[in-house]
């Protein structure tokens, strides 16, 4: 894959105005208080993950409409908490998967809190995974879960998703292992714009976050990843609208409310975000846009010149290794 978008100088600069809903704030705190009138039960059960550095709970706790949601939550093998926590949401396909899987942050020293996303998690399998059974799915939608209640912002996939990741920071917090003031969200493309989503949600429910680290974020910039790429998942909203073609209007409201631009606007934690030029899933402009509208001015990005969305992978989390480090004010790391 070529360079296909701006050039780094033009993307530095990309600013685009992106159409916010006027009730995009009433919309998500009326969301949040939604969830709030289910009874979080957040338990965390001890389990063996076959790991000697690394102890593992399994996670249960109310998400969206109360419906169970699973996680993970490793700490560092014999800890005793409170630890600064980073709290990890997963790309498109993925999930929680097998407990020793996704163990990086707890091998730092942190405490590491594993979100599943409902629905999803076929590429990494596992069990105990965390089903998307809701009356809310909307009408018909393609394959996939991008336009799945898409119709309607009340019905959208993505609001009992972003609804769990706020979930999950309130499920962490809970926990006796997790330091409540020391949270970083994170994840990659998927997980990266889930991320996004949760600090921008997060000063709505009240929620302090230190950080938030999105790596090459998916779900930003809508209209136009819609307009310069025909990969997948943005693909399958291109698909819906070409069969479905009185629902172009209807369809791009609906997913002004689960922007990154709009909702990264509403962020107040500083961010480490990264970025591959050669992305055709997650085009480098829709990236840019989103981190130039994001609300901190404490806030940097990655580059990565010749990598498609695989990103900076190892490369990545060694900035992010420094960053997390600097954030949570660890010493001798």
């Amino acid at each position: 894959m070529a360079m296909f978008d701006l050039s780094l100088d033009k993307l530095r600069e990309y600013r685009p105005e992106v159409a916010a809903p006027a009730d995009l704030v009433d919309f998500w705190r009326r969301s949040i208080e939604k969830a709030r009138t289910d009874d979080l039960s957040a338990t965390f059960t001890a389990i063996d993950n076959k790991l000697a550095v690394v102890d593992t709970y399994d996670v249960t706790y109310a998400g969206f409409g109360g419906a169970p949601v699973k996680g993970w939550l490793h700490v560092p093998a014999g800890a005793e908490g409170p630890l600064p926590t980073v709290v990890q949401y997963h790309g498109y396909s993925g999930g929680r998967g097998l407990p020793h899987s996704t163990t990086l942050w707890a091998q730092a020293g942190y405490a590491h809190f594993v979100m599943d996303t409902r629905g999803q998690g076929y590429s990494q399998g596992g069990f105990d995974s965390t089903p998307d059974d809701t009356p809310y799915a909307g009408l018909n939608h393609t394959p996939g879960f991008m336009t799945a209640g898409i119709t309607d912002p009340e019905t959208y996939y993505y609001r009992r998703v972003y609804i769990d990741a706020v979930r999950a920071l309130e499920a962490a917090r809970t926990s006796p292992f997790v330091d409540p003031d020391q949270l970083i969200v994170s994840g990659g493309s998927q997980g990266g714009g889930i991320s996004i989503a949760a600090a921008g949600l997060a000063p709505l429910a009240g929620i302090d976050l230190v950080g938030c680290a999105p790596d090459v974020p998916f779900l930003c910039h809508f209209q136009r990843a819609l307009q310069i790429t025909d990969k997948d998942p943005y693909g399958e909203i291109t698909r819906y609208l070409k069969g479905f073609r009185q629902n172009v209007d209807t369809v791009l409201n609906t997913l002004s409310y689960f922007d990154g631009v709009n909702l990264g606007a509403l962020a107040t934690a500083p961010a480490l975000f990264s970025v591959a030029l050669m992305d055709a899933t997650c085009p480098p402009s829709t990236v840019f846009a989103a981190f130039n509208h994001y609300g901190s001015s404490d806030k940097s990005i990655e580059v990565y010149h010749y990598n498609e969305h695989e990103g900076g992978q190892t490369y990545q989390q060694l900035a992010q290794l420094d960053w997390f480090a600097g954030i949570f004010g660890v010493a001798g790391k």
